[in-house]
């Protein structure tokens, strides 16, 4: 174990329990510019990183509150998964013809942060919006015991008779993106499900959003780690520290005003998803 490893993971599981941004927008940057490695290193890493600690929020979804729409997750894995295999195979390839797959893996980690940065700034006002038009359809965010959990998809989707292939186009694009960058699998699912189910209870939103995130990280990190792309050193060290961190920062979330440190952290992701870019 490497204690500045976990320290860097208690860090960004502070930031993750505090803000609820994805870890892999903070952890794959921190990877590669603070100590060193290789991007397609730090994404391999991330994504079993992220697999492994998501679990335990999906079983408090789903276990205690009811809050996953198994329906949608299903309809995002048919396109995320895969795709994400074919992802994979489509890097095995470049590697075994000697195709440098660096500034691929670069250039779409600097989009998706981008990305992220955004959604950051967008969220809260989705999430108003959502919150409008659900009270006006007279829907509930508190969940009853009795209340059935797989609703009409048609009834809380934006495009009705299209919701469910506008759906695995969703799942697609995030499989691609959570494939060659560990980032997306949070931030950016939260907001494309408030797009695609504005009438979908905000619980429902984070833990459907979970839920899905798991076999696409596991399926993703299982690719990389078979290419050679997951230090399990640093694996182990990053989650003895983010653990704890994620706990204590989940504590302090209530303390600490999210509107003023959600935008700091949308500004140095931006700043960071340009030097990647450019950087590719």
């Amino acid at each position: 174990m490497n204690l500045a490893y976990s320290l860097s993971g208690l860090l960004v599981g502070l930031l993750v329990g505090i803000t609820g941004v994805g870890g892999g927008s903070l952890m794959t940057p921190l990877l590669v510019f603070l100590f060193g490695f290789k991007p397609s290193v730090a994404v391999g890493t991330d994504l079993m990183f992220a697999a492994i600690t998501k679990t335990g929020g999906v079983w408090v979804h789903h276990t205690k509150h009811s809050s996953v729409d198994w329906k949608v997750v299903r309809w995002l894995a048919a396109g995320s998964l895969p795709f994400a295999i074919a992802t994979l195979l489509v890097l095995k390839h470049l590697m075994e013809i000697g195709k440098e797959i660096t500034g691929a893996i670069t250039f779409t980690l600097g989009i998706a942060l981008l990305l992220t940065a955004t959604s950051l700034l967008v969220r809260s006002i989705m999430m108003r919006r959502a919150k409008q038009l659900k009270e006006a359809a007279g829907i509930e965010d508190k969940i009853a015991d009795d209340e059935p959990q797989d609703e009409d998809l048609q009834a809380i989707g934006r495009f009705k008779r299209m919701q469910i292939p506008a759906t695995i186009l969703t799942g697609a694009v995030l499989g691609i993106l959570v494939t060659l960058s560990s980032v997306g699998a949070g931030a950016l699912g939260t907001v494309a499900l408030l797009f695609l189910y504005p009438k979908m209870k905000t619980v429902k939103i984070v833990g459907t959003d979970l839920a899905h995130a798991i076999p696409l990280t596991a399926v993703a990190g299982t690719g990389h780690w078979a290419l050679g792309n997951v230090d399990v050193v640093l694996l182990g060290s990053l989650l003895v520290g983010s653990i704890p961190g994620i706990w204590v920062g989940s504590h302090l979330s209530a303390k600490i005003p999210e509107r003023f440190l959600r935008p700091v952290l949308a500004t140095v992701l931006l700043l960071i998803g340009v030097k990647f870019v450019f950087a590719s």
